[in-house]
């Protein structure tokens, strides 16, 4: 059972006030909250770069909920798990004693557990008559669950800029196979443009793309691609009404115009197929 007085580290450990805030919204979880400890981790495992944790510590925790009896916290069942430091190193599949000892410091230190040292320093339970614990020293997951919808929300977070992410890739992936095919059938057809500098300008846009990108980073990339997609296609758009016949003219006119098509364009090969980068051959 947890008192309400503020704990302090044992031994040289320091004690601070972003500790001692973390304890005090430790006591302010709403009166019969229960969440599922998996689910509370599953969302700081998607969450951790918003919260600020890493991997390591955050196997360090998963190894402290594996002692909470309970699949679900609540402060009914007591919010405590005082395992040592050879069956947290254990169960975090034999982390070195001084890995183990930094990341418990990190788990302190972004307000996710509470230390509870008893007098001595040692993690134990003190139990009563009827064999009910009275006194536990050791960590307390207080702050999980009452942080649990602040972990919810950094998950729900990171999903969603994901997904924005996903697909703004989609709209790079898609600018740039429509700008390399429709430079591509300009070159083919002979029509009227500067396709050689799009082509420059298309390589030097897709060349700024990073491997690993942010949502900010990203924005330039489909702006620019986008633009240049417009001027691809305002070219396209003025050759096809120049070469398209008049609504006056005949069907036959039409059928005519479309039979001697080959006899009045050449082909060349749009782009060397050896290189992704080549730039389209053009007439001299």
């Amino acid at each position: 059972m947890e008192t309400g007085i503020a704990t302090t580290p044992f031994g040289r450990r320091p004690m601070s006030l972003a500790m001692l805030a973390a304890q005090n919204e430790s006591r302010e979880i709403p009166k019969g909250r229960i969440v599922d400890k998996w689910q509370i981790y599953r969302n700081l495992c998607e969450g951790k770069s918003i919260i600020g944790i890493g991997d390591r510590a955050l196997a360090v925790l998963n190894a402290l909920l594996s002692f909470y009896p309970d699949s679900e916290l609540s402060e009914e069942n007591g919010l405590i798990v005082f395992p040592s430091n050879a069956q947290l190193s254990l169960r975090a599949h034999g982390m070195p004693d001084s890995t183990l000892r930094r990341n418990l410091a990190e788990l302190v230190d972004c307000g996710l557990v509470i230390r509870r040292d008893s007098p001595n320093g040692k993690r134990y339970a003190r139990k009563g008559r009827g064999g009910e614990i009275e006194e536990a020293f050791g960590f307390s997951l207080a702050p999980l669950l009452a942080r649990a919808q602040e972990f919810e929300a950094a998950a729900e977070r990171v999903r969603a800029d994901n997904r924005a992410l996903r697909l703004m890739r989609e709209r790079i992936t898609l600018h740039r196979r429509d700008i390399h095919k429709l430079i591509e059938a300009a070159v083919e057809e002979d029509v009227t443009g500067d396709w050689g500098g799009l082509w420059r300008r298309f390589r030097a846009v897709v060349e700024t793309i990073p491997r690993r990108a942010r949502i900010a980073e990203l924005e330039p990339v489909v702006a620019d691609l986008a633009a240049l997609r417009d001027d691809v296609d305002k070219l396209l758009e003025i050759h096809m009404e120049s070469t398209n016949p008049s609504g006056n003219e005949s069907q036959s006119e039409r059928q005519q115009s479309d039979s001697n098509t080959d006899s009045i364009f050449e082909f060349e090969p749009a782009l060397e197929k050896s290189g992704a980068a080549a730039e389209p051959l053009t007439r001299t």
